[in-house]
């Protein structure tokens, strides 16, 4: 995405931050966003598809925020995101039901897939995945996510 949680996080200590985007013009918004910050040298930005990419290294988080709306496939994200993650991964997952969820259903009709979750959806996701401890807290749309790893 636009590098938000990048660039916080190399705000706020982290040594080195890696963000990783399929669309060309998330990437440059995101590089150009943390040249804008200062943060240009601990955020690197790559084009990648996160399921083809073979990681060299773990990382001590995992952030998927704004990307399991898009997964037909969310346990496969949850099951490798937690492999990478040394201490914890963070997750949104776009909450299904009420106004918001309908009218964005009826906008991404015709551009894309669209998939939706219930606590109880993600719970099962978690679950299969291997997850022991993790916390859900709906906040807006979404349910944001918390898995401890270490």
């Amino acid at each position: 995405g636009p590098g938000h949680y990048s660039i916080e996080l190399a705000r706020r200590g982290a040594g080195r931050v890696l963000g990783i985007d399929f669309a060309d013009s998330m990437l440059t918004i995101a590089r150009d966003a943390a040249a804008q910050a200062g943060v240009n040298r601990t955020c690197t930005f790559e084009r990648m598809d996160f399921f083809g990419h073979s990681f060299e290294q773990r990382f001590d988080y995992v952030i998927a925020m704004g990307f399991m709306d898009y997964v037909a496939d969310p346990l496969s994200v949850v099951r490798k995101a937690i492999g990478l993650a040394q201490r914890k991964a963070f997750f949104s997952f776009p909450l299904d039901g009420g106004f918001l969820a309908w009218q964005r259903k009826l906008r991404y009709k015709r551009r894309c897939d669209l998939y939706m979750y219930s606590d109880e959806s993600v719970r099962r996701v978690l679950s299969e995945a291997g997850a022991t401890s993790f916390s859900i807290k709906p906040i807006a749309r979404d349910l944001f996510v918390t898995v401890n790893v270490s």
